[in-house]
């Protein structure tokens, strides 16, 4: 019996907890300008979506029932690592129902078989089970080395940068930047790695505040995401290896964005959590264009 479990790896962003006012209006010098201060006639504009990354029932438990009991089997479809935590609750007529939850890391587009439950032989075997699981190896290093600009052109501004008020307030964002950048730039890999996920059938704010997306999964096991990309400009697939400076995208403004910008984020798995973390560019954002040579 396949039963996909209710996960609780939430992504990038703030939490419905968090959420925020931002007002958007047109100053004196005709300059569209975003604030979280209230403006009198301005549009309002309100950050209450949690920007999650589509899994898709990527990571699911199997159980199959044999004469010698139940085995619980879980699966990992993804292009990278993930952490499992399983928890067995209600079990009745079981012999050896675990106590407490079983942890595994599996690796990528791989299944385990966990554990096997065994009936007591006095009625009817009954139990719940719950999944839990983050992308990433926990174990993973990471590895400081600066990272490139991302993207091809410019030089553009940083609109929100680590612990911006407006959305980059949650672990999973803390260490964010926004970059507003015309529609169509160029979005290059930071890193050498893996593409882990992708989004790009989305139209404008559609139906995940995330819209667009790249995951990369870089060799010391920490990943970079980039979202709001344009739509249908994802031109790398899942499972397939980049090199740095690859061009993996167009920027652009879907999802939960104010204007055409790139959302980039540094993440690792801490431990059943995936959450952003610390990084510097080798360069500042707004001091030169970036003529990075990226293959289209």
């Amino acid at each position: 019996m396949r039963s996909f479990i209710c996960t609780v790896m939430g992504l990038l962003l703030c939490s419905s907890a968090l959420a925020s006012t931002i007002y958007k209006y047109v100053d004196e010098n005709g300059v569209v300008t975003y604030t979280d201060r209230r403006v009198q006639g301005a549009e309002i504009i309100v950050f209450n979506d949690t920007i999650e990354e589509p899994t898709e029932n990527s990571v699911y438990v199997v159980t199959r029932k044999h004469p010698g009991g139940e085995t619980v089997i879980v699966h990992n479809e993804l292009f990278t690592p993930v952490e499992i935590e399983l928890s067995i609750s209600k079990a009745e007529h079981i012999s050896n129902a675990p106590a407490e939850p079983i942890r595994w890391v599996i690796p990528p587009r791989d299944q385990i078989r966990l554990l096997t439950l065994h009936p007591t032989g006095t009625g009817t075997p009954r139990f719940e089970h719950r999944l839990r699981y983050a992308m990433g190896d926990p174990r993973a290093q990471h590895a400081t080395s600066k990272y490139p600009l991302p993207w091809k052109g410019g030089p553009f501004r940083m609109t929100q940068g680590p612990g911006g008020r407006f959305s980059h307030t949650g672990p999973r964002a803390r260490y964010a930047i926004d970059i507003a950048m015309p529609e169509g730039t160029p979005i290059l890999a930071a890193r050498d790695g893996m593409v882990v996920r992708i989004r790009n059938h989305q139209r404008g704010r559609g139906d995940n505040p995330a819209g667009n997306f790249v995951r990369l999964l870089h060799d010391d096991g920490t990943m970079s995401v980039y979202l709001h990309l344009q739509h249908r400009s994802v031109k790398v697939r899942e499972g397939q290896r980049v090199s740095a400076g690859t061009v993996i995208a167009r920027s652009g403004n879907t999802g939960n964005s104010t204007g055409p910008h790139l959302h980039f984020v540094v993440q690792k798995n801490t431990g059943l959590n995936t959450v952003s973390i610390p990084f510097e560019f080798a360069q500042p954002v707004n001091s030169l264009p970036n003529f990075a040579q990226g293959g289209e």
